[in-house]
Formats: C-alpha cells, structure tokens, sequence
C-alpha cells in the first residue's frame, strides 16, 4: 500500500546572491548556481537553505529553496 505523497521531495537550491545581484546583465558571472538535492518533507516542512559553492561567485554562499 504507497501512500499518497512522497516522504522524500526533489527541491532546487539557487545562489541567493547572484539573484540579489541581478547576474543578467553582470559580465563577471554568466549564470546562477543551481544544486538539486532532497528532502524529507515531515522534518523540514518549511524551505531548505544551506551554504554551497557557488561557481560564479567563487565563493560559499546562502543557497535557498526554489520552486520548480
């Protein structure tokens, strides 16, 4: 018998500082740094934020939650 929803979730990670920094129109960084990662849903029910290397930035960063 599977339950309806998933424990475990598929969540993006992005830079929060490329987003802050408006990395578009920035010659310095070509992109924003995106990890893809997992959660369980019934211990962390609010948004995931974890420090990561960020390849444009080169440096770690603040990496929150997205949606899909």
């Amino acid at each position: 018998m599977a339950k309806g929803k998933d424990v475990r979730v598929r969540v993006i990670l992005e830079c929060t500082s490329c987003v802050r920094n408006g990395v578009s129109g920035n010659k310095e960084s070509p992109g924003i740094s995106r990890y893809i990662t997992q959660k369980n849903r019934h211990n962390t029910s609010n948004r995931l934020e974890l420090r990561k290397f960020c390849r444009y930035c080169h440096k770690h960063t603040i990496h929150g939650e997205i949606k899909k």
